[in-house]
């Protein structure tokens, strides 16, 4: 119940951005790239920096933010980064726990731990960002000729 109340929510601020779909479809991207970065306590101001340099819509990237990287999702996607940026860069598994999923947090277990957290938040954040963009910009093109 809980879910379906947060995905109304998330759908009626969608539907209510202000701007082209091409420009709301690329904040969305963005917010996604950054959300699926471990980058927590700054995706915020990340996705704000992006978005004015770019100049794309800045909500759109916050809400893609929290699609990707909310309680629910998180503990998956650090494990996957994790393991992702171990495999690639060749270093062995360390042992570790996780008070909350801070960037605080994960940087006080040292680099042996947040060099392939990060390495595969990178690589993992374009599979996610690119199609975003996509089904975001058809998304909003449809339901936008639907109430013409």
């Amino acid at each position: 119940m809980i879910l379906k109340r947060q995905f109304q929510s998330f759908y009626e601020k969608f539907i209510s951005l202000k701007g082209e779909p091409a420009q709301i479809a690329a904040g969305l991207a963005i917010g996604v790239f950054v959300g699926v970065t471990p980058t927590i306590p700054f995706h915020t101001a990340i996705i704000v920096l992006i978005g004015l340099l770019f100049r794309q819509n800045i909500t759109a990237g916050y809400l893609g933010a929290w699609i990707v990287s909310n309680p629910l999702t998180v503990p998956f996607l650090y494990l996957s980064q994790y393991e992702l940026g171990r495999f690639l860069l060749g270093i062995e598994r360390s042992r570790f726990a996780l008070p909350d999923y801070t960037l605080g947090s994960v940087t006080a277990l040292g680099w042996e731990i947040l060099l392939p957290l990060l390495a595969g938040g990178i690589l993992m954040a374009p599979f996610f960002a690119v199609p975003a963009y996509f089904v975001a910009n058809r998304l909003i093109t449809a339901i936008r000729m639907r109430r013409k």
